[in-house]
């Protein structure tokens, strides 16, 4: 949830606001409305905004009771 390796966007930042539907667009205190991959040096990651990717499904075989 915290990783370094989630690039700094205004998507994530705890300051911006989206516009509009469509996602590409959001409204910055500080720099007006932007893209959603803008940054600047007030950002500040806010875990709310992300949504995770889903977790890989298990694609394994299934397991006999005979097996255990």
């Amino acid at each position: 949830m915290f990783s370094k390796e989630i690039r700094p966007m205004c998507l994530y930042c705890f300051h911006s606001t989206k516009v509009f539907d469509d996602g590409r667009q959001c409204l910055c205190p500080k720099a007006g409305v932007v893209s959603t991959e803008h940054s600047c040096r007030k950002y500040k990651y806010d875990p709310t905004k992300r949504i995770p990717p889903r977790p890989q499904s298990f694609e394994g075989g299934k397991i006999e009771i005979s097996e255990i």
